[in-house]
């Protein structure tokens, strides 16, 4: 199907910009070869001396009306890709008689003044002045005309729907009408001034035919069980509705097990991040095969939104199958009807339907258990232990019972817009001066104290969302593994691909009941001090892993005491673990491609791992893939890094860059 720029909503483009100029450069060049640059001949067709206006207009309305309605009927272009003008009787009324005097006192109408001009004429200029000058007292004089401006706005009407008649056999009707208008224009000039063109002429004749014969497909196209027939379907189906099948009617179809195929079109990524149960991923070149070979008399088609799966349905309608729906406002819709919790629902919710949407998330999210490495279905239970969960699977655990969510961004960007529910917490606020040294993350006993504040008890299930920098994130989970909370989950993607996914956000600050969070003992069993660190750097026993950038590891850049690494370390930095997408999130890169990285450094899982950054805060990041991700069981975290090594001068140092840069 043709897209076009009006349905793209693509008209304040540079590309619309370029196809206006060059259609209205070629659009000029037909005037001028009409002779369209010449004011008497254009005041010809009031006196039946030149009938060139209307033989022009009526072909270009013709040509028109007859290609889309051939296009339109074989499904090459939508009816609701074309910009319908609306009618206000009262403006296009006052608006035509305006147009008309002036036409019929200066010759021009702004096309053809401009198609003067270039021609040398000067009342064409003069036109053209009157124009603008025109266009400016009545921006000037809105105020007082405003009202006139809207008036009569019947919104877009068809002249067919009108006076009672189907489009195609209207455009055929039409069609013979211009095709009469033609020979009378040729026999007015003829009469009045004893000469004509075309009249009688081969080319006449030849034009008549072609048109005639045009406006017979138009008319055949439109019978009963053609294309446009069929069209004509579609745009009653969309208009009453009947193409659309709502979440909650899904809902209780699907849980009732009803036989239907329900076809998930997104790419296979989104799929595998989260689907409706029962939903099959079908990419849409492959639709209508994947539907014969269900042998299902019911098709719900579905994406993130609703344009996609549309004209989805609308093909696989112009191929005869019938009995075709999509999910009213796709998948984000049903995430919002179907599985909001009803404490984050903005309207009391009835206890009937609480019932029903208690029951919608029972079922939709029970294919969960033991799922968390694929992410295949939406939503969580409280004891699931993944640690990276995406933007559905907290769509479906939002508002649970005993779930928190902590959003980690800066808080102008908190307090703008965030996930329902979620709370605000500086990461700042969990790093302090210890011992002498810097930005380390704050003893146990302090961060149970703020954890208190939040209300977070220990058996909660915590989701950690971050903006651009995932290591935000990381770095809030070693607090939470400091003391010995291992229920928590960072966001992949962070916020922005919560944003990105259409899912709802809120301004409003939660009310907190404050907790008593009580740390474990000793849980921190992953940091690490410098003495360990330079004895392990001393047997190169274990591997070093510092993921400082590089310039920084090999010495050329410093912005501490020394520059420079620590002797035996290898480099690979935080940032080649994480990709940006378009949309600003920021995902960490597939575990494939991770693990096969860290193969090429890091001999086996069991091989002892120190990794270390500057100041604890990007190395987070590394300890979280390779702890959690990678599957790495020997992995400790030097939390004083760089900053605490360098001022160190009894510590040694190397600079240049080593294995694994």
């Amino acid at each position: 199907m043709i897209e076009t720029l009006y349905s793209l909503d693509g008209l304040d483009t540079r590309t619309a910009w370029v196809l206006a100029l060059l259609i209205g450069a070629a659009f000029g060049f037909a005037l001028e070869r009409a002779g369209f640059s010449s004011s008497r001949r254009l005041a010809g067709v009031f006196y039946f001396t030149d009938m060139a206006v209307v033989k022009v207009m009526f072909s270009a309305v013709i040509t028109a009306m007859l290609g889309l309605s051939i296009m339109i009927a074989f499904g090459w272009i939508a009816r609701d890709s074309v910009f319908l003008m609306p009618t206000i009787y009262g403006a296009q009324i006052l608006g035509g008689l305006l147009f008309g005097v002036g036409f019929v006192m200066g010759g021009w109408c702004p096309g053809t003044a401009v198609a003067g001009l270039a021609a040398g004429r000067i009342d064409a200029l003069v036109f053209l002045l009157g124009a603008v000058g025109g266009s400016i007292l009545f921006n000037e004089a809105f105020p007082f005309i405003g009202r006139l401006y809207m008036a009569g706005d019947r919104g877009v009407v068809m002249v067919y729907d009108s006076v009672g008649l189907s489009r195609h056999v209207f455009a055929a009707m039409f069609a013979v009408v211009g095709v009469g208008a033609f020979w009378a224009s040729e026999w007015a000039e003829k009469k009045r001034t004893g000469k004509s063109a075309y009249l009688g002429s081969r080319f006449l004749k030849a034009f008549s035919v072609a048109l005639l014969l045009a406006a017979g497909v138009v008319f055949m196209l439109g019978q009963p069980g053609g294309p446009d027939a069929v069209e004509m379907a579609i745009m009653h189906e969309a208009e009453s509705g009947a193409d659309h099948m709502d979440a909650d009617e899904l809902a209780d179809r699907l849980m009732a097990g009803e036989d239907m195929f329900l076809a998930d079109i997104r790419p296979q990524s989104e799929f595998d991040g989260f689907h409706i149960r029962g939903a099959v991923n079908v990419s849409m070149a492959g639709l209508a095969d994947a539907v014969r070979a269900s042998g299902k008399s019911k098709v719900v088609l579905y994406s993130n939104g609703m344009t996609h799966p549309a004209q989805a349905r609308d093909s696989l309608r112009r191929q005869g199958f019938d009995n075709v729906f999509i999910l009213t406002d796709g998948l984000t819709g049903f995430v919002e009807r179907c599985l909001k919790p009803v404490s984050l629902r903005s309207e009391p919710v009835p206890a009937a339907e609480a019932g029903r949407i208690r029951a919608w998330r029972g079922y939709f999210g029970a294919a969960v258990a033991g799922e968390a490495t694929t992410g295949s279905t939406v939503g969580a239970d409280a004891d699931d232990v993944s640690v990276l969960v995406d933007v559905w699977r907290l769509a479906g655990m939002l508002g649970g019972a005993g779930v928190k969510v902590l959003d980690l961004r800066p808080q102008p960007e908190y307090n703008t817009a965030h996930i329902p529910g979620s709370l605000s917490l500086n990461v700042e606020s969990l790093r302090g001066n210890t011992g002498g040294v810097p930005s380390m993350l704050l003893p146990a006993r302090m961060l149970a104290a703020q954890f208190s504040l939040l209300g977070i008890e220990a058996t909660d299930r915590v989701i950690l969302v971050t903006g651009d920098k995932f290591h935000d994130a990381t770095l809030a989970a070693l607090a939470f593994e400091r003391v010995g909370h291992r229920g928590y989950a960072v966001l992949n993607g962070g916020y922005a691909a919560w944003a990105a996914a259409g899912l709802p956000t809120d301004a409003r600050l939660p009310s907190v009941a404050p907790s008593m969070y009580e740390p474990a003992p000793d849980a921190d069993t992953f940091s690490v001090a410098r003495d360990l660190v330079a004895a392990e750097s001393g047997r190169r026993a274990a591997v070093i892993l510092d993921v400082r950038p590089s310039d920084y590891f090999s010495g050329a850049k410093t912005d501490e005491a020394r520059a420079g690494h620590i002797p035996g370390a290898v480099n690979r930095p935080f940032s080649e673990d994480t990709v940006s997408g378009t949309d600003k999130s920021v995902s960490f890169r597939p575990v494939d491609e991770l693990s096969a990285a860290y193969g090429k450094i890091i001999r086996s899982l069991d091989t002892p791992v120190i990794v270390h950054c500057r100041t604890g805060h990007q190395a987070s990041q590394t300890y979280f893939i390779l702890k959690h991700l990678l599957g790495y069981r020997n992995v400790r975290w030097y939390d004083g890094g760089w900053t605490d090594w360098a001022s160190r001068e009894e510590l040694p140092v190397e600079t240049g860059a080593a294995a694994g840069n």
